[in-house]
């Protein structure tokens, strides 16, 4: 087994650190001395050193830039969440302004409606769209304690929508006029001519029995014709627009895609006349007009 040699290098360690130790405590007890031949001193060797060590400390500037850049960058992060949250916030605010704008419009344009002022309405919010592919109707809030009945007309802000099928203690049913099941008369202006508007699960439902397709036009007028006694007469459904199939559609007035409120038309029944003692009829005046020369010859007033 080889033998090592003597080592020097740990008494030339012990004396470096021991000289290293002197020094600092040196400098320390100098740099705390308070004279003012010291602080000359002092200032001479921080002129004469420190500039020299700019190399040593540009790691120091840089590592110190960089944390600065870090905390900045931290703090522009924090301020753009902030104002993300703040946006999301003001995004929903103004989804809701949006909203109250236009049920605001909605209801002054059922202000605006102009109806048989004969005619009350109740006014209902739209609960659920039960629309299917075999049936198209809606549910509103308004019901039996509400004196809502079967067979009541209901509108939008502009045109008719269908009518009350089924009513609840607190809500109804309203069938819409693009149901299977509607059939409503309806008169086509500003022809006059009557028609039958015929629900086929579509947006544009078909216009049967037309008495003279020669008087209608796409864009005319249609309303309600009051025949029948479904709905009351004048009742704005829509416009007449003829379909890719040559046959006549009606684009309806009301806005099915965003139904929210509808009114109620509280329809009266006429009036019925059940005494009839009360009816004054004519008394009997014998024959009218001229009489004949046979009747006049045998008038014994003339013998």
């Amino acid at each position: 087994m080889a033998r090592k040699g003597p080592d020097f290098a740990s008494p030339i360690r012990r004396v470096l650190i021991t000289l290293l130790t002197i020094v600092l405590i040196a400098l320390f007890l100098f740099w705390r001395i308070d004279s003012p031949r010291a602080e000359r001193m002092r200032t001479a060797l921080i002129d004469r050193f420190v500039p020299s060590f700019e190399w040593a400390l540009a790691p120091v500037t840089k590592a110190s830039q960089m944390i600065a850049g870090f905390q900045s960058y931290a703090r522009i992060y924090e301020q753009n969440q902030e104002l993300r949250r703040e946006l999301q916030k003001m995004q929903a605010w103004k989804e809701a302004a949006v909203q109250l704008e236009q049920e605001n419009s909605k209801l002054l344009a059922q202000n605006n409606v102009r109806i048989d002022p004969a005619l009350t309405s109740v006014t209902g919010v739209v609960m659920v769209d039960s629309g299917s592919a075999f049936r198209q109707s809606v549910l509103v809030n308004v019901g039996a304690q509400d004196g809502i009945v079967d067979g009541w007309a209901t509108m939008d802000g502009l045109g008719l929508v269908g009518r009350i099928s089924g009513v609840g203690q607190r809500t109804s049913r309203v069938v819409l006029l693009n149901d299977p099941s509607s059939r409503i008369p309806v008169t086509i202006q500003p022809s006059g001519d009557r028609a039958l508007l015929t629900g086929d699960n579509t947006a544009l439902p078909f216009l049967d029995f037309i008495e003279s397709m020669d008087n209608v036009r796409p864009g005319d007028r249609v309303v309600t014709s009051g025949d029948g006694g479904v709905f009351p007469p004048g009742l704005l459904v829509g416009q007449v627009v003829q379909g890719s199939d040559g046959r006549m559609r009606l684009r309806m007035a009301a806005d099915y895609g965003r139904l929210e409120f509808l009114r109620v038309l509280r329809a009266h029944p006429a009036e019925q006349v059940r005494d009839s003692g009360a009816i004054i009829t004519p008394a009997d005046q014998g024959l009218i007009g001229p009489q004949l020369p046979a009747a006049i010859g045998l008038d014994p007033a003339n013998d």
